[in-house]
């Protein structure tokens, strides 16, 4: 301890105080998932996710992603992962529950590493401190998307995914879901283009070409909103009625995964029941 006789001392001991201790490196062993703040990891040793079987209407893509993620919790070769399309059809709901499958059926081979939009940048220093590591991980990035005047961001995703210098090591795999299948805006103009129209669109295209599976997901139908009802209210043991399924779902301008499932949180709560 510092001599608090000393004034160096105390002012030291104060800005110390001040500065805060440095945050806790993260151990990428044995926790299930990690959320991946730009700097450090913050180990979680729970996650949200509901069972596969519950996801519903995206029937296709759920297999494809259990598939994959299944390979890269075993260690074998693995795809890169764009999921793009509607909102509320349960992308990253799959990508969480496709994980938890996977550590079931293999323990903690597999970690999910959830990496904000904004901590896109720090992807590299993330990347060397996961290829030192005997374990798979799947790195997730949510609603992706970039500005018309990003042209860093999607090089980087580019060269990430493929080939570059940084890019991801072998025991890691992206997962990203994005409103839109270019992920970057194509603008109106760039149909213009008086040399050759399709350059710009197919230069945006070519980000999610790097990605070895790419999966769309479309909204449902009136047969597919009403199973993905039906699926929650028997897990739960809930009546439910047909007509007033229906008519939630057009009050809010939307049949999806997302409005079955609120629909199913006001039953449950008329009932007395937590979920």
């Amino acid at each position: 301890m510092a001599d608090q006789g000393d004034p160096l001392a105390r002012i030291a001991d104060a800005l110390e105080r001040l500065a805060g201790s440095s945050p806790a490196i993260a151990d990428w062993r044995d926790a299930p998932a990690y959320v991946w703040d730009g700097t450090t990891g913050r180990a979680l040793e729970t996650f949200a996710s509901i069972r596969l079987d519950l996801l519903r209407g995206v029937e296709a893509q759920r297999d494809a992603v259990a598939a994959n993620v299944a390979r890269l919790a075993r260690g074998h070769a693995a795809h890169d992962m764009l999921l793009w399309g509607a909102r509320g059809m349960g992308k990253s709901a799959l990508v969480r529950a496709a994980v938890a499958e996977a550590q079931k059926d293999t323990g903690q081979s597999l970690a999910l590493v959830q990496a904000g939009t904004d901590a896109l940048d720090t992807l590299p220093q993330l990347f060397s401190e996961l290829a030192r590591v005997e374990r798979g991980f799947l790195v997730f990035i949510d609603d992706l998307g970039f500005a018309d005047d990003d042209s860093v961001g999607p090089r980087h995703l580019r060269s990430w995914l493929e080939g570059g210098v940084e890019a991801r090591p072998g025991n890691v795999r992206l997962a990203v879901t994005a409103n839109r299948r270019a992920i970057v805006p194509r603008q109106a103009s760039e149909q213009d283009d008086p040399i050759n129209p399709r350059d710009a669109v197919d230069d945006k295209l070519a980000l999610a070409d790097r990605f070895g599976l790419t999966l769309g997901f479309h909204n449902c139908g009136q047969d597919d909103y009403l199973a993905i009802v039906a699926g929650y209210a028997e897990e739960y043991g809930l009546d439910w009625d047909q007509a007033e399924a229906i008519a939630w779902a057009h009050r809010r301008g939307a049949r999806s995964g997302r409005t079955a499932w609120q629909y199913i949180v006001e039953l449950a709560g008329r009932s007395g029941r937590a979920l």
